[in-house]
């Protein structure tokens, strides 16, 4: 069978690095197609250039057609990337050697439900739904409901509910903690609340949660999908049905990748001794 990979260039003017992994592609006998040829049998990933932007769009493509999603980062901090830009030529090697692994990153359903409780919407997210109020000057006059029960009431920007994955996105910038994407949580953090209790929590990834508003707003998931909250409504977040499949090109841990995109300060540290040395 032929081999292809799905590649998506970077949003703007940096063409030059999606035309050497074509060429990098085509020398190893494997066909490139745009995303909008669309996904038929032989195509074995998505193969995405550029920034977390662009990285969860392509994600969009990979979860609908369950396919593995490799991220090259052609822009700055890049946290979904795998690899950075000056690795390219490696990595396509190794996509083409088959010298990958494929890992699961959970994923978070959303279903917004009227005052009766009927489905207005549903949809997904990587890294967070975010429900903000639809006059961005306003507040959001929120309820948060965890499993069915009551945990707080608080006017606030928003309240982003996070999969580990997404605890480095907005959700940090908003206060939340750093999660390992190894986990299997939910994370729910109020983005700058009027209260008393406004800590974020993570909950089990068997937990659902819910916001109500009485006033309009809207239900935004990685940035880039939104629905409509009528006033009155909820949105009921819990772990996606379906994964994202991650393409990991080698098992650096993720305390590495926290320290180099972060530029986090390390010096001084000694590790632990070996006592077996010698």
């Amino acid at each position: 069978m032929s081999r292809e990979v799905l590649l998506v260039p970077p949003m703007g003017d940096n063409v030059e690095a999606a035309g050497r992994a074509a060429e990098l592609l085509a020398a190893g006998n494997i066909t490139v197609r745009p995303p909008s040829a669309g996904v038929s049998p032989s195509v074995e990933l998505v193969l995405v250039l550029g920034g977390d932007g662009t990285f969860l769009r392509a994600a969009d493509l990979a979860h609908e057609a369950d396919l593995p999603v490799l991220g090259i980062n052609l822009g700055h901090v890049g946290f979904l990337a795998e690899w950075e830009a000056e690795s390219l030529e490696e990595a396509v090697g190794k996509v083409i050697d088959r010298d990958y692994r494929v890992e699961d990153r959970m994923t978070i359903d959303a279903t917004v439900l009227s005052e009766s409780l009927a489905p207005i919407a549903q949809g997904w997210a990587l890294n967070e739904v975010s429900i903000e109020n639809v006059h961005r000057h306003g507040v959001l006059d929120a309820s948060l409901e965890v499993d069915g029960r009551p945990v707080s009431s608080f006017g606030c920007d928003g309240v982003l509910i996070s999969t580990p994955t997404g605890s480095t996105a907005y959700a940090f910038s908003a206060g939340g903690p750093v999660l390992w994407p190894e986990l299997d949580a939910i994370l729910v953090v109020p983005n700058n609340a009027h209260a008393l209790f406004t800590k974020p929590l993570v909950m089990s990834p068997h937990s659902t949660a819910a916001v109500e508003s009485l006033s309009p707003a809207r239900v935004v998931m990685d940035g880039f999908r939104e629905v409509t909250m009528p006033a009155g409504s909820r949105v009921e977040v819990a772990k996606g049905k379906r994964p994202v499949r991650w393409v990991r090109l080698d098992d650096s841990p993720f305390a590495d990748r926290l320290v180099s995109k972060l530029d986090l300060p390390v010096q001084g540290w000694r590790g632990r001794k070996d006592n077996h040395a010698g």
